[in-house]
């Protein structure tokens, strides 16, 4: 895929062609102070790793929804591989609920995640799963961006995520940090239930503030004013629920960027951890490496506005189009269940799983 599109419900931003290449974002965001009219892509989940961004040679914005052609049906697509098995998963999730335990140790919280590698009979076009995906997920925000810049020729990350890492409109911010997660259930009764639960749940609410915290922390510094409700508020979608707590400011210094302020945030507690150094660290001597899953997606324009969102319920579409990695994690506490962990990371990935028609095995 030769190009960007971020589908959201207020607007979207579809871009072709490339007229430069960044795979620093210190650099894209110099190259907007320079005169650039516009960058777009994808940072990776470590910021120590390559970034995806360019500034296109065209670009096309739109209000309201994205409206594509009713999508064909996707060629069989099956799971191959389990990265790690579930076992091994609840294995992990374990060993971490012991370390977070020992009150002599900093780290707080810790995100864990698995992938599922997938394997289609016929290439998939990554704009098509994007149409699917929006099919099934009208409110989600849904991408597909080229990760050619940052060294990954043909690949695409492709995903539908529910939440905002920082919108920037003159010196205006706001977000939506999500976390804290229960899965739906088809009855009524037990899914209303259930999200009563993860509002009243002291595991799911502390997790919660971890980032809340980390976000207000970070936003000081560079907000003149900053709005952050005392309590977080439920949101769904079909696979989960979810603690969300909006965030608006105003700016200090309305020529920092949009881009610069999803630097600036990323990651967040609610795909890293807490501390996020340490958390960092713990993740990427634990798990295969996570590429773009848990990083963020968007575009910034010449004067600073913009929008990022965290990419999450994704996945890595391979240059043939016929391998896909799908993701799913979930933050880890003290008092963690790693069976429940298990069954979040389930949940999570059948968001790019339904899009693709594609069933996971069972655990």
């Amino acid at each position: 895929m030769d190009g960007f599109l971020l589908a959201q419900p207020g607007g979207v931003i579809r871009t072709s062609g490339i007229r430069r290449t960044f795979d620093d974002a210190g650099r894209a965001a110099a190259a907007l102070r320079a005169g650039a009219g516009l960058v777009v892509g994808a940072l990776a989940f470590d910021p120590r790793e390559r970034a995806a961004l360019c500034e296109p040679e065209r670009a096309e914005r739109t209000a309201g929804p994205w409206r594509p052609a009713a999508p064909p049906e996707p060629p069989p697509v099956r799971v191959v591989t389990e990265m790690p098995s579930p076992a091994e998963h609840v294995a992990r999730v374990t060993k971490l609920v012991e370390q977070l335990s020992d009150p002599g140790q900093p780290l707080r919280k810790v995100v864990a995640a698995r992938s599922l590698l997938l394997a289609a009979d016929a290439p998939l076009d990554p704009v098509v799963v994007a149409a699917r995906l929006l099919t099934r997920h009208p409110r989600a925000n849904v991408f597909a961006v080229d990760l050619g810049p940052a060294g990954r020729p043909g690949a695409t990350l492709v995903g539908a995520t529910p939440e905002v890492l920082v919108a920037r409109h003159g010196d205006t911010v706001t977000l939506r940090p999500l976390a804290g997660t229960a899965p739906r259930h088809p009855d009524p009764g037990i899914d209303a239930e259930r999200s009563r639960e993860l509002l009243a749940s002291t595991k799911n609410r502390a997790e919660h503030a971890f980032v809340i915290d980390w976000i207000r922390e970070r936003l000081t510094p560079v907000c003149a004013e900053l709005d952050v409700p005392a309590e977080p508020e439920l949101i769904s979608t079909a696979e989960v629920w979810h603690l969300a707590t909006p965030i608006r400011g105003r700016l200090r210094d309305p020529e920092v960027t949009a881009l610069e302020l999803a630097v600036l945030l990323h990651p967040t507690p609610a795909v890293c951890g807490t501390p996020t150094e340490l958390a960092l660290e713990t993740i990427t001597g634990l798990e295969e490496d996570r590429g773009f899953y848990g990083g963020a997606v968007g575009w910034c324009d010449g004067r600073g506005d913009g929008e990022w969102v965290v990419a999450i319920r994704c996945a890595e579409l391979s240059a043939d189009g016929r391998t896909v990695r799908a993701f799913g994690g979930g933050g880890i506490v003290a008092d963690s269940d790693p069976r429940a962990e298990l069954d979040e990371t389930t949940a999570k990935l059948r968001t790019l799983l339904g899009g693709l028609r594609c069933e996971l095995p069972p655990a």
